[in-house]
């Protein structure tokens, strides 16, 4: 990673919009350096470290897009029916092995390799085959039911740029190239850690007073879904050299550090002070968005810090938001634009303006076709059951102050950011 600054995230008090805080974190820092070269089989959902340029073109060569007969296109009259000998044979795997002569046909299967010199195909359903002759029909065209080789790339192409993400549809086109492996980035790896007395993990019997950890699953749950390699430090306790002493084992192993809650000025809140004792700082940003303003972004040497809030709802929401887009951009990712779908409000809201809202929703079908969105579970940051089931987020920009059933509003699916 390139050397952060000493105040790589001191952006200063104001609120901030989710956009500028992307803009801001992405100019500050560089992707995790370092490739690795995998087999195509376990390059899926890994990013790409280089350009894929294609060294052949797909398909190679011309081949019939249909089972029918290759003709030279001049053999066949214009305007009326045109009989030739059927006199050889083209299957996939087995070409002809000859050039095609003029005033003859071959007969040819989908994905054949058209022989030289035949430049059309005609269907079988349109011929009469007799004695081992073939009748073909007026009015056919010249290069029909023919793909020419390099139809879908070229040699030459860039058909995947460093960064993208290797799904099945780009796994499969770097192996029609014929690549056994490509070049990906190595997994960024990034530590979780929960604080406080009163958390337990699950399993676990609980303490009045205390509660499971939540967030640890649900933030490491979210990490490997991002393709990282994900640490689990596990809860540390409420004491000021415990928690310093997890973070630098934290930073020592790991690309990124990934908390929820513990990360303001309280009595009890140890992160900030433990980070300053172990040399690093923790700076504080207040997104206009609700749920999660408070949002503490830190370093440890070369290490970011991220501090997402404790509230379940808003922890998920912040890391969707903010830290996926921080960590993509770490992992050497291609960036990509958040996605919105214009869709109907299924419900009333009322808000303040200033900060940007997102409500969980799911999206049903309107009398007239129509997609709605209607809230889903109940209101408040706390309330972890709201995701379970929820489908996409409803956004609610910050100079909107009310909604009414039927409104057009912008949907994010869940889909697109998990």
């Amino acid at each position: 990673m390139a050397k952060l600054s000493d105040d790589c995230f001191a952006l200063g008090d104001r609120l901030l919009s989710v956009e500028e805080a992307v803009a801001e974190f992405r100019s500050r820092l560089a992707a995790v350096a370092g490739a690795e070269t995998v087999p195509l089989a376990a390059a899926e959902d890994r990013f790409l470290a280089g350009d894929l340029v294609a060294d052949r073109p797909v398909p190679p060569h011309a081949n019939a897009a249909v089972d029918g007969y290759a003709v030279h296109f001049d053999d066949l009259s214009p305007g009326s029916p045109t009989t030739l000998p059927v006199v050889g044979r083209a299957a996939a795997g087995h070409p002809l092995g000859r050039p095609g002569r003029r005033g003859e046909a071959i007969r040819i299967f989908t994905g054949a390799p058209l022989p030289d010199g035949p430049d059309t195909v005609v269907m079988q359903e349109d011929c009469r085959v007799a004695d081992r002759r073939v009748t073909f029909p007026p009015g056919l065209r010249r290069g029909a039911h023919v793909r020419q080789a390099g139809d879908d790339i070229r040699a030459g192409d860039t058909v995947l740029t460093a960064g993208c993400r290797l799904g099945p549809a780009e796994i499969g086109l770097a192996a029609s190239l014929g690549r056994a492996a490509l070049p990906v980035r190595r997994m960024l790896r990034v530590a979780v850690l929960s604080t406080g007395d009163e958390v337990r993990d699950p399993g676990l019997p609980v303490a009045e007073g205390q509660i499971y950890d939540a967030n640890r699953y649900l933030l490491a749950a979210l990490l490997r879904r991002l393709g990282c390699d994900v640490a689990d430090r596990g809860i540390v306790p409420d004491r000021a050299e415990a928690v310093r002493s997890a973070l630098v084992a934290a930073a020592a192993e790991a690309d990124a550090i990934v908390t929820s809650g513990g990360v303001s000025v309280g009595d009890e809140d140890h992160v900030k002070a433990a980070l300053e004792a172990a040399g690093g700082q923790l700076h504080h940003w207040r997104l206009a968005i609700k749920p999660g303003k408070p949002v503490a972004l830190g370093q440890l040497g070369d290490v970011p810090l991220l501090g997402l809030p404790g509230n379940p709802v808003a922890a998920m929401v912040t890391f969707l938001l903010v830290a996926r887009p921080l960590l993509l951009h770490l992992a050497g990712a291609e960036p990509t634009p958040l996605r919105r779908f214009p869709v109907a409000a299924g419900f009333a809201h009322g808000k303040k303006t200033g900060r940007r809202e997102f409500l969980r929703a799911v999206l049903e079908t309107g009398p007239s076709g129509t997609l709605v969105a209607r809230r889903h579970g109940r209101e408040g940051s706390g309330m972890l059951s709201s995701l379970a089931g929820a489908e996409g987020l409803v956004e609610l920009p910050e100079d909107v102050t009310a909604v009414a059933p039927g409104d057009p509003v912008a949907y994010i699916p869940l889909s697109a950011l998990i």
